[in-house]
């Protein structure tokens, strides 16, 4: 094992406030479970220009899902910061299910979070039954079944959404491309083993990274300039990439709350770690511009 106190930053990543929703897809097999994640989770990567921030929280076997059929659990986020966070949350959530798990094959949708705040979905999406929908108690959930040429699509009554963290992250700088995607590429999978959280980005990685705000008065974050090899030359001194690096990713982590940031967090530090060619893990964070909710690097190797 690498000397993580070498290895690691001491600095912390920055994340901030969130509220989510969470819900069970269900599928005849995996392969229409995956369909379905692939459609629900689609263009939702980032916050920055997609509606929300989406993912797998984790998968259910057969035997402890409600209907007795292979499940994933989806998480989606939306910034507390936004004023219109709980309307824009119902908005998502009703569109990704309604166009994305309704027309897929096979599947079904179950609440997971049986909380205080909750929105009528079930009743606002079953209205496609155009008259025909009804509502029923199934797999001891009270739902709506709205028929379908495939044969029919069952959802919950209602979905609860309640507050979460969007924004932890880690940066692998590697000595090549290989290398820093080797390295997020196993601290993603390490992640996905740990329950409530997410990681949003395609295979959980980021090539981007960005910065808050940018030179554009209409864009609200940018590539992050210090820290590309490409431009390490041109920027000069105002280049902060060490001059053995030759390629930085991340990983953006969501979930439930601190804790969970926290443990996802050591999970895919000791995953990455013993990769070849990974020469720094570290974080991006803005100073507590961005958000409050700070994730100490070294705090967490210390355990």
């Amino acid at each position: 094992m690498a000397d993580l106190t070498e290895l690691v930053d001491d600095t912390y990543a920055e994340g901030f406030r969130s509220i989510y929703g969470e819900v069970l897809l269900t599928g005849r097999d995996a392969t229409w479970l995956g369909h379905a994640v692939a459609a629900v989770t689609g263009h939702a990567s980032s916050t920055i220009l997609c509606d929300c921030e989406a993912g797998v929280a984790g998968y259910v076997d057969a035997a402890e899902s409600p209907d007795g059929r292979p499940g994933a659990v989806i998480e989606f986020h939306v910034p507390r910061f936004r004023k219109d966070r709980r309307e824009h949350l119902e908005k998502v959530m009703l569109a990704r299910i309604s166009q994305n798990a309704l027309t897929c094959p096979t599947i079904r949708c179950f609440n997971r979070l049986d909380v205080a705040d909750y929105f009528k979905l079930g009743r606002k999406i079953a209205l496609f039954g155009d008259g025909h929908q009804f509502r029923d108690v199934r797999y001891g959930e009270r739902g709506w079944v709205i028929p379908t040429l495939g044969g029919e699509f069952f959802l919950s009554r209602r979905f609860g959404f309640q507050d979460g963290v969007m924004g932890g992250n880690l940066w692998f700088f590697g000595a090549d491309e290989e290398a820093a995607i080797l390295a997020a590429q196993r601290a993603a999978i390490a992640v996905e083993a740990v329950p409530d959280t997410i990681t949003p980005f395609p295979g959980g990685v980021a090539a981007s990274g960005s910065k808050a705000g940018s030179r554009y008065s209409f864009m609200f974050a940018s590539t992050y300039a210090e820290y590309c090899p490409t431009l390490r030359e041109s920027l000069g001194d105002r280049s902060k990439l060490p001059p053995d690096v030759g390629s930085v990713m991340e990983i953006i982590i969501n979930g439930r709350d601190l804790d969970a940031l926290k443990a996802a967090t050591r999970a895919a530090i000791h995953a990455a770690a013993d990769t070849p060619g990974l020469l720094k893990i570290s974080a991006g964070n803005y100073g507590g511009r961005l958000g409050k909710t700070f994730v100490h690097l070294h705090e967490l190797i210390a355990d």
